[in-house]
């Protein structure tokens, strides 16, 4: 923190500040972030998990922000491969990407010529 901000603290509780929380805002409160709003983004990802973030904003009705916001805060989804993913998967989901990822690293580690056989298609 800048010895500026510092001293701008300080005269803030010199006149009676209590707490060091953010003050309430002037305006009205966002209403795109509504639970209408997730359950609509939801369905469109579930119906077409390839739109970007931009057609996905445009078939709901609301910004791109707002629709960003919804994918990162509300739903806890990223963007991979063009498709977006949960970022918290089931369990049985995390299951069998171990499997999976194990038994490439058998193959891989069972087979001198892995890699040249990928390439080849062998």
């Amino acid at each position: 923190m800048s010895r500026t901000q510092c001293y701008e603290w300080v005269k803030r509780f010199k006149v009676g500040r209590m707490s060091v929380g953010e003050d309430p805002r002037r305006g009205r409160p966002s209403t795109s972030t509504n639970d209408d709003h997730v359950e609509g983004v939801r369905a469109v990802i579930c119906g077409n998990c390839r739109l970007t973030l931009r057609e996905v904003a445009d078939e709901v009705g609301i910004s791109i922000g707002f629709c960003q916001q919804i994918f990162t805060e509300k739903l806890k989804v990223r963007r991979v491969s063009a498709k977006f993913v949960s970022c918290l998967l089931p369990d049985d989901q995390k299951e069998n990407r171990v499997e999976i990822s194990q038994e490439l690293l058998a193959n891989t580690n069972g087979n001198e010529n892995f890699l040249k056989n990928i390439v080849t298609g062998d």
